[in-house]
């Protein structure tokens, strides 16, 4: 149960991390779906203001403008017909009567009783319509009298002020009957107008939420067919990068993604043409030099034969060599025995080209095995050892003898004596099951130069190019690289802080237990035949 709810889990969290990368901002896909909301949101936005705002206007002025020509009407008719100086009841009769016209307002009229006060007639409704509710600017506004000109006919007119009261929206008015009489002010509920407007936002909000969803789908959409093909122009491209070139596009269309497709795939027809021309040249070279070693080795082996009874007759006493022709035959001698090797490293190189090298592992003490090369090479007198016995590794030991050699002899031929050779463990992650064992080859010469330490391991190279019949072949390092590389391991050159050159090779304990991505190469078992 937890392992399939785990299961799930990794699931559900792949599959979010899967949307948020087709969603992160740097996106096409997700830029092309914003930038089409945000236009689409601006002209959603937009349209819907000024139509708020048109609409509001159209319903505001409406309304207001019907309601101040009905209460301009009965002021001039029902307020105009009370006398100069009415009474109470005469002003709330008529206030009452006003108040039932068809716009249904309330209306407060003021004016002064036979007696000289001030008297108040108000219609009722809406807790009682008062003076303290009129604005002080309308109050003024309406009572002050203006100069009568040839633009202005009347001492007052109808003014009129929108407010707002508990939330609710009102439109209070004021006038007074001319050529004396009562003040009648209005005041007049805009709440249904207020409500309709509201409506109408609400409305033109869900539209705009609609246009805007309406234009992410769209955005989506034309994004997805935009972007289909660069996906799958994208997918083609890492497909030739990993090696495919047979990769091609399906072209369907006239456009400019359908010319860059078929622009594609022209690119990868050439690049699949030049690398296999170059393949082909490559493997031509490769087997040009292994059947030239090959062909190589018969007359060899016969040279050998004959340099070998020439060289024991320039060792033994009283030889029958002229003391003329001694040195030529000491070169001939010399130079065979160059050739031989060269011959065989060129075989091993086009072995590890052609990708047929193989390791045959064994478990060997690296004590033993250093010990065992330098005996072999009678180098014992010139090469200083720091290795504890019981440092055990599965190699090929062959393939070790010959990496080894290289790098001792390189040290002695080219280094200063004497050469140090340590060995020591490595428990370093990333190394295998079993660790690292790293074996250091160290001399007390000059050094390697700065400009040559980047060229050590290649193929053919040698530092001075004075020297180019030199008695190395230029391969003794790389060949040793290479033998590193196929046991998994990996050979460096520095040089040290005290003087002189260092060489170090690391190995895994146990080479069969890496993958086979982490070497190049097979593996035999145990006691296969090894290369010659």
């Amino acid at each position: 149960m937890t392992q399939e709810h785990d299961g799930e889990t990794r699931g559900w969290s792949a599959a979010r991390k899967g949307v948020w990368s087709r969603l992160r901002f740097t996106s096409l896909r997700l830029r092309l779906v914003v930038v089409f909301g945000l236009v689409a949101l601006t002209a959603a936005v937009s349209a819907s203001g000024i139509a708020y705002w048109l609409n509001r206007e159209s319903v505001l002025t409406r309304t207001q403008d019907a309601v101040l020509r009905d209460f301009e009407q009965e002021m001039r008719n029902r307020a105009g017909s009370l006398p100069e100086r009415p009474t109470q009841d005469e002003l709330q009769h008529t206030a009452g009567q006003m108040a039932n016209s068809s716009q249904r307002f309330t209306v407060l009229l003021v004016a002064e009783n036979p007696d000289g006060r001030t008297v108040y007639g108000s219609s009722g409704g809406l807790n009682g319509f008062s003076l303290q509710d009129v604005p002080v600017s309308l109050r003024e506004a309406v009572t002050e009298q203006q100069e009568i000109t040839s633009n202005n006919e009347y001492p007052h007119h109808l003014y009129w002020q929108r407010i707002v009261d508990g939330g609710t929206p009102y439109l209070v008015a004021g006038t007074r009957v001319i050529g004396g009489g009562p003040t009648g002010y209005m005041l007049k509920s805009l709440e249904p107008e207020a409500k309709d407007l509201n409506s109408l936002a609400w409305s033109l909000g869900i539209a705009t939420g609609l246009a805007l969803i309406g234009s992410a789908l769209l955005a989506h959409a034309a994004a997805t067919t935009v972007l289909k093909p660069v996906q799958r122009l994208g997918v083609a491209a890492r497909r030739l990068g990993e090696g495919k070139l047979d990769t091609r596009l399906r072209v369907s269309g006239t456009d400019e993604l359908a010319d860059l497709s078929r622009t594609f795939n022209k690119a990868a027809e050439a690049l699949e043409k030049r690398v296999a021309d170059m393949a082909g040249r490559d493997e031509a070279s490769r087997r040009f030099v292994a059947d030239m070693s090959h062909e190589l080795r018969t007359p060899l082996t016969a040279i050998t034969a004959v340099t070998e009874v020439l060289e024991e007759e320039l060792e033994s006493e009283g030889g029958g060599i002229d003391p003329m022709i001694e040195p030529a035959v000491r070169l001939v001698v010399s130079e065979t025995r160059r050739l031989n090797d060269l011959v065989e490293n060129l075989m091993e190189v086009t072995r590890f080209d052609a990708g047929t090298a193989r390791l045959v592992l064994d478990d060997v003490d690296m004590s033993d095995q250093i010990t065992a090369c330098i005996d072999a090479r009678a180098w014992l007198d010139a090469v200083d050892l720091d290795a504890e016995r019981g440092i055990h590794a599965r190699i090929d030991p062959r393939r070790l003898d010959v990496i080894l050699a290289n790098l001792i002899g390189n040290a002695l031929k080219h280094g200063g004596s004497p050469v140090r050779v340590s060995v020591r463990e490595d428990g370093a992650e990333g190394a295998g099951d079993g660790g690292t064992v790293v074996i250091e080859v160290r001399d007390h010469g000059p050094g390697i130069p700065e400009e040559v330490l980047p060229h050590v391991f290649d193929r053919f190279y040698k530092a001075s190019a004075s020297r180019p019949r030199s008695e190395g072949s230029g391969l003794g390092l790389s060949i040793a690289l290479e033998n590193a590389h196929i046991h998994g391991g990996e050979i460096t050159a520095a040089n040290s802080p005290e003087g002189g050159a260092v060489f170090t090779l690391r190995l895994p304990r146990d080479v069969s237990a890496q993958s086979p991505s982490e070497k190049d190469g097979a593996i035999e078992d145990e006691g296969a035949e090894g290369d010659a």
